[in-house]
């Protein structure tokens, strides 16, 4: 993410980067919707731009995420996600039934946050941890089906192209990136 006052336009310039429409309007778009496939970002990109193709949209992240502006995740099964937040080495969770990814802060100190048992002569910079389960919407969707003897396809309603489905439109499933601000618990 940018530091301080440091535009998009600069960032892009310090990494050796042009600055173009395309790429200002991928990385001010990520800024506001982490953990987005490029399918995501094509759409949010074009809204702004009007047409901008496919292969622009897949050249940008590609040449944003080698420059360190972008991280690529790349969850088993799941496509390729998108964020600004770079440097840090958070770590992610992802929910097994709706495919929504939220943020992990390293539990121990800074980047890797872990290291092997046997490094077999590395030096670890980095490591990349991704933690699966069931998030909290989808634990109480089923609670809630296994009351009513319904059941529950989540798979349908996601966003990350795991069902094939596209981008969800049911407007009462949870946001895929997930703000803890939302939760009732934290209220």
């Amino acid at each position: 993410m940018p530091h301080g006052n440091t535009s998009v336009h600069d960032e892009l310039r310090q990494a050796g980067l042009r600055v173009t429409g395309p790429r200002v309007a991928v990385l001010e778009w990520l800024e506001g919707h982490p953990h987005a496939t490029a399918d995501q970002v094509g759409t949010g990109v074009r809204e702004r731009l009007g047409s901008v193709s496919t292969q622009a949209i897949y050249d940008v992240l590609v040449a944003c995420s080698t420059a360190g502006l972008v991280r690529r995740i790349e969850p088993a099964g799941h496509p390729a996600r998108y964020e600004r937040r770079v440097g840090d080495n958070h770590h992610h969770l992802v929910c097994r039934e709706c495919g929504r990814i939220d943020d992990v802060d390293c539990a121990v100190g800074d980047q890797p946050c872990l290291v092997p048992s046997e490094a077999h002569g590395y030096d670890v910079d980095e490591a990349e941890v991704v933690f699966w389960g069931i998030c909290r919407d989808c634990s109480r969707a089923a609670a809630s089906a296994a009351a009513t003897g319904t059941t529950t396809d989540t798979a349908s309603r996601t966003t990350d192209g795991a069902s094939g489905t596209g981008p969800r439109t049911d407007p009462d499933m949870a946001p895929l990136t997930h703000d803890p601000a939302n939760d009732e618990e934290a209220q």
